[in-house]
């Protein structure tokens, strides 16, 4: 290593130039001589002084360090002196020159005399705190997510028991369930690019009004920014007034119209206001479904706030107001919001679907999604190829017979695009079943049918079907 009475030489500056871009700081501990030396990288690391320095005991290695790090230091350097002679710890301190917080990684190697008694402790240091920061920023995230993910699994599972309740078959309960989970959805995906920081009410509105009966529905308003408890509450109360609009209100009729407008409170809350117009005669109903019960107990409650609903024979009409607590700071990342192209998948086939004799590949990563993709294509009389859950094991299915093929995206971290571009060379259609977020188009510019998660598995064997029929 470099000392103060070393020749440089041509190994001496590789040396030199290593420890620079390592970022290590070197220092020799002269147990024999009773001192201590720190070079200047040492120094500048540790916010100290460099030079020589007497060093009777441990007293001046171990100074500025914290009692409790200072034992386990001390510790570990009696184990090497001890023991193999070699020793590595981790530990916090106050940085004495601008009194920040570090973490320091220190390394030391023992020399011994020919008596094997312990002469110089050579070693290096390291400012570790970006790592440990990082390790600890990860372990929060990992909380948070755990957090999060449960939440919506517990809000999903709410979502399915207070939908069977009120629903008198099977097919109205996955309906009706899976536009709902849809909702939540969009609400998720603007979240997460937002970095779970807050969704824009336009966004929210965007992707709950822009899909449906266009030219029919209309949104303005500031920009303003929900939490994401507040996101998925608006998201659910949109969705569910849209989806009685096209039932019984206004967009039930090519006449009808949807106008939305939102304005920020002076308390720092906001209005927003749904208005029907064009539709047929609205009458208030006598059954209140969940949807009812949704908007008046639960959208007010989580935007803090409150909604009333007003059944006039023109049209519904909604106000519904949320307190400050519901709105945040424009996040630092806005994603652009929803865009609507042609290739989505809408709602539900409402007829049969009949896939009979058509050999379909299936390229799906999760197991479960996989295996009621492969009921719901077998039950419409198709002959499943697959499922293929690697992208190695798609490739190698592509040597079979195949009449189309659905797509995931991505399977356990690798393109699916290679298998697209096989089957478009030959000619092959296929859709892709993805739960990306991205509603720019089919991944890699394909002109492909692209149905986003989560979704019912008749708009897959719906889509298949469309794409058999068009060859």
């Amino acid at each position: 290593m470099p000392h103060r009475n070393s020749v440089p030489d041509l190994t001496s500056n590789r040396l030199e130039f290593a420890l620079e871009a390592a970022g290590l700081g070197e220092f020799e501990w002269r147990l024999d001589a009773g001192s201590l030396y720190i070079s200047d990288r040492m120094a500048a690391i540790t916010g100290t002084t460099a030079g020589e320095f007497p060093a009777v005991g441990d007293a001046t290695m171990l100074a500025a360090i914290p009692e409790a790090d200072r034992l386990v230091l001390r510790g570990a350097i009696t184990a090497a002196l001890q023991g193999d002679g070699r020793y590595e710890v981790e530990y916090s301190r106050i940085n004495p020159a601008d009194q920040r917080p570090q973490w320091l990684r220190v390394v030391g190697v023992v020399t011994q005399d020919e008596n094997g008694q312990p002469t110089v402790i050579n070693g290096f240091v390291q400012d570790v705190t970006a790592r440990i920061l990082e390790d600890e920023s990860r372990r929060t995230l990992m909380a948070e997510l755990d957090h999060r993910v449960k939440n919506v699994l517990s809000a999903v599972q709410t979502l399915a028991t207070q939908t069977s309740r009120r629903t008198t078959s099977l097919d109205s309960f996955m309906s009706t369930f899976a536009g709902r989970l849809k909702s939540m959805a969009a609400a998720n995906e603007l979240l997460t690019a937002a970095r779970w920081r807050g969704a824009s009410v336009a966004h929210l509105a965007a992707a709950e009004l822009g899909g449906i009966a266009p030219g029919q529905t209309r949104w303005e308003g500031p920009e303003l920014f929900l939490t994401p408890r507040g996101a998925n509450a608006l998201a659910l109360a949109l969705h569910e007034l849209a989806t009685n609009a096209l039932k019984f209100g206004a967009l039930s009729a090519d006449s009808g119209r949807v106008e939305v407008r939102w304005t920020k409170l002076a308390d720092g809350g906001f209005e927003l206001i749904w208005i029907e117009t064009g539709g047929p005669s609205v009458v208030e109903p006598a059954h209140r479904g969940f949807g009812s019960t949704l908007l008046d107990q639960v959208t007010g409650r989580e935007l803090n706030g409150t909604v009333k609903v007003d059944y006039r024979s023109g049209g519904v009409r909604v106000r519904l107001r949320a307190g400050a607590m519901a709105l945040v700071e424009r996040p630092d990342d806005v994603p652009e919001g929803p865009r609507f192209v042609p290739v989505e998948i809408g709602p539900v086939s409402s007829g049969p679907i009949d896939l009979t004799g058509a050999r379909v590949l299936i390229v799906e990563d999760a197991v479960l999604l996989a295996l009621e993709l492969e009921t719901g294509l077998s039950e419409a009389g198709a002959s499943v190829v697959g499922p293929a859950y690697e992208l190695d094991e798609a490739l190698a299915l592509l040597d079979q017979p195949i009449d189309a093929a659905v797509l995931d995206a991505n399977l356990n971290g690798h393109s699916v695009l290679p298998v697209a571009e096989i089957l478009a060379e030959r000619g092959i259609p296929f859709v892709f079943a993805t739960g990306y977020g991205d509603n720019g188009g089919a991944p890699g510019g394909f002109n492909a049918p692209v149905i986003r998660k989560p979704y019912d598995v008749t708009q897959v064997a719906a889509a298949v079907a469309a794409l058999l029929a068009a060859r």
